[in-house]
């Protein structure tokens, strides 16, 4: 078989020419050279697996630049395996096969199994993801597969319980400062020609805009260093670093898993009434490009989910600033946002309402259903009164107590109670007000029998 998915089976050295950018020049060659990443320290996983001859299927599961691809490579180079990249984005189902194919093959001719690095995996639907079950249980492939992605809800629990899966951590601001430096002072592969030097709050303000991100570190250095070339000073000051740089780019994606941690983050702030938390991760969320629009869906959710009637303004509240975002558009329009995350913050908090209906929507589901009370049906014609319906219905504005005593639930549920208003903010209130109904209307109830 030919194509190119087999042309390169052995690891591809790293690109070393000067026209290469610098986080690839950069690249970790060795696990000694891999910096943050617990699991190929000393004594970590990986490190023990390898000596031992025993490295199984992997997924790695970590944010951009903490080194997926790297360690990926490096284990190509340390084992006994043919190397084949493949990309989740541009290959299919064909492309799997044939791969699966050709690695089952050389497996029988030599002995030697294919080290297959499958980079963006979520991106493979179930099928393409099944079609490596076989190979990997059969061993005629070690499949190591990259992900930014939660694998729970993106790789098959077929094929996640037969590999390892191997999280790898953003890096820590002091570890990203080692990255730089390493870049700075090596003259074979990074800027050490350049004598660069970065003033402390210069490096600070770099590694705090990378996020993280190993690559994206090197990447601003780089951009920071071509920016400096012509001059005969090459001091890095602060200012400089956010003049090139211009806006710190944040991890996110709106159908991923750090949308989903980001907008738990608000609503959790808001639960706990920290404004100043809850104003953070707003602005994080804006910042980084969500839909304010559905920020404001969500707002207006948490104003009947967690504040409900313990503050009855906060519902309208949250639907003004979504009427005023609309109408404003941004920057103007997130003020208003702002301001019903920060009344949220402070309003008393109460899930009553939607304990209440939660219970009765179970209710409604688990209970048969249950025909209408024959006092609440409307009697609209002769033939309907004839039949019962509305007997013993009383108005309730013509008796003195305001109620009339009778059971507006089914039979199967009567007297059943679903609204248990909490002590908090305005329910305070309505929970006397539902202790006084309800003892009106036992009153009458009583006041009727005795007749």
């Amino acid at each position: 078989m030919s194509g190119p998915l087999f042309d390169h089976l052995e690891p591809p050295a790293p690109e070393r020419s000067g026209s290469a950018p610098l986080a690839d020049r950069m690249r970790p060659e060795s696990l000694d050279e891999v910096v943050g990443q617990e699991v190929v320290d000393e004594g970590g996983y990986l490190r023990r697996a390898m000596a031992e001859d025993r490295v199984p299927s992997l997924i790695l599961w970590g944010p951009p630049g903490t080194g997926k691809t790297t360690i990926a490579r490096i284990l190509a180079t340390e084992i006994t395996c043919r190397f084949v990249p493949f990309s989740a984005v541009t290959s299919g189902i064909k492309q799997v096969k044939e791969v699966m194919a050709e690695a089952a093959r050389l497996r029988g001719a030599e002995t030697r199994r294919t080290l297959l690095f499958v980079d963006e995996i979520h991106r493979f639907n179930r099928a393409q993801q099944d079609a490596f079950l076989p190979y990997v249980e059969s061993g005629d492939i070690l499949l190591i597969g990259a992900t930014t992605e939660n694998p729970s809800f993106h790789i098959n629990s077929a094929l996640l319980s037969r590999c390892r899966l191997v999280v790898l951590r953003p890096l820590s601001e002091a570890e990203l400062e080692r990255v730089v430096a390493q870049a700075l002072a090596d003259e074979e592969r990074g800027l050490g020609g350049l004598r660069i030097e970065f003033e402390d709050d210069a490096l600070a303000t770099l590694v705090q805009m990378a996020s993280g991100d190993a690559r994206r570190a090197l990447n601003l250095v780089e951009l920071v260093a071509l920016d400096a070339a012509g001059d005969a000073v090459r001091q890095i000051d602060a200012a400089r670093v956010s003049r090139v740089v211009q806006q710190k780019v944040l991890l996110y994606d709106k159908s991923g898993e750090e949308h989903f941690n980001l907008i738990s983050a608000l609503h959790k702030s808001l639960r706990e009434s920290d404004p100043d938390a809850a104003l953070y991760w707003l602005a994080r969320m804006l910042t980084a490009g969500e839909a304010p629009l559905y920020i404001a869906r969500r707002l207006v959710r948490f104003a009947s989910e967690d504040v409900g009637l313990a503050d009855p303004m906060a519902l309208p509240q949250t639907l003004a600033a979504w009427d005023a975002y609309h109408r404003l558009g941004s920057p103007e329009g997130e003020l208003a946002l702002a301001q019903a995350t920060l009344y949220l913050s402070l309003a008393p908090k109460s899930n009553s309402v939607y304990a209440a209906y939660g219970e009765v929507r179970r209710a409604v589901e688990e209970e048969p259903a249950a025909p209408v009370p024959a006092a609440l049906r409307n009697a609209a014609t002769k033939l309907m009164t004839e039949l019962g319906y509305g007997e013993g219905y009383v108005y309730a504005h013509s008796v003195d107590e305001g109620v009339g005593g009778i059971e507006c639930l089914p039979e199967n549920l009567a007297d059943r109670c679903f609204y248990r208003p909490q002590e908090r903010g305005f329910e305070r209130e309505l929970s006397l007000r539902l202790e006084e109904f309800r003892a009106l209307k036992e009153r009458v109830r009583r006041s009727s029998s005795a007749k």
